[in-house]
């Protein structure tokens, strides 16, 4: 029942029913760099949709695809390693149902399994997935010593992804290593700074990234919330002053969700408490808008 004017929280419907779009929780924060609270992200994200409205008066469209709600995966005090295989499940499960699935982190370790599920669900090698990350960092550090939220990337390349299918936009200075800037150039990625996006605007940048990813079958798009400016979004443990604009994040997610290609999209690094005001969950609720809003503009 409507709560009065219509909001996001409309939409979500039981797992079991039929709906284009699928939502998977994935509440891991076993093995960030930086400690935190990234599981307490899927519950009040959901808590924050019936704070969303459905109209878009720049549009002056309603959404109306409905999202069928498969629940958070089981993974409380587990390590990455052993919570790897019940998110890959999860999403695979989800992707041959629904034409979308979204996401919801956790830290930054969902993305490999995120990935993974997707070339299971879509029934392709991991050689035909392409990756396209807004984030901050390469998340390229050395996996020798683990799995964690700050190598996905680079355990995805060590797991058979091509560099030639990853794009990453919106990189940082000063936080990253020259070490992980070189493996991503000689590895074959798109490598696109923040400085770059705002010279060249986000439009572009994310042209480039599908571009650059033309010859894969199916996408995972990576939207690590720390790609947002600090003072946007505080509730992110790794973002930076200086980074990409909420407006400029809206749009990219709006316009990598209307590609076909793309068969999930996760959101990750939102680590609730840092964060003592609303702005962080309004923002992260809004995600699910602009997913909603790109699929919808899909060709038929």
């Amino acid at each position: 029942m409507s709560s009065g004017w219509p909001n996001l929280s409309d939409l979500i419907i039981d797992k079991g029913a039929n709906a284009a779009v699928g939502m998977v929780g994935a509440p891991l924060d076993a093995g960030s760099v930086t400690p935190g609270r990234c599981d307490l992200a899927p519950a009040l994200l959901r808590a924050t949709l019936r704070r969303i409205g459905r109209y878009d008066v720049e549009t002056g469209r309603e959404l109306q695809t409905q999202i069928a709600d498969h629940g958070d995966v089981p993974i409380a005090g587990l390590s990455i390693e052993e919570a790897t295989g019940p998110i890959r499940d999860a999403c695979m499960a989800s992707i041959r149902r629904h034409e979308l699935t979204l996401l919801v982190g956790g830290n930054n370790a969902v993305t490999r399994p995120g990935a993974h599920g997707l070339a299971d669900g879509a029934r392709l090698a991991l050689d035909k997935v392409g990756l396209i990350t807004l984030a901050a960092h390469f998340d390229m550090r050395d996996t020798s010593a683990g799995l964690g939220n700050g190598n996905p990337v680079r355990a995805l390349r060590e797991d058979g992804l091509p560099g030639a299918n990853i794009a990453q936009i919106g990189l940082a200075p000063f936080a990253n290593s020259a070490e992980m800037h070189r493996d991503a150039n000689e590895g074959g990625h798109l490598v696109v700074t923040i400085a770059e996006v705002r010279a060249e605007g986000i439009d572009r940048a994310v042209g480039r990234a599908l571009d650059h990813l033309r010859h894969c079958e199916a996408i995972a798009v990576d939207c690590d919330i720390d790609v947002i400016d600090r003072g946007q979004f505080p509730g992110a443990p790794g973002a930076r002053p200086g980074g990409m604009a909420a407006h400029d994040f809206f749009i990219a997610v709006r316009t990598l969700a209307a590609e076909p290609r793309v068969k999930l999209i996760d959101l990750t690094e939102w680590d609730p408490p840092l964060d003592s005001t609303d702005l962080s969950a309004l923002t992260a609720a809004r995600w699910v808008a602009e997913c909603l809003a790109g699929f919808e503009a899909r060709p038929d």
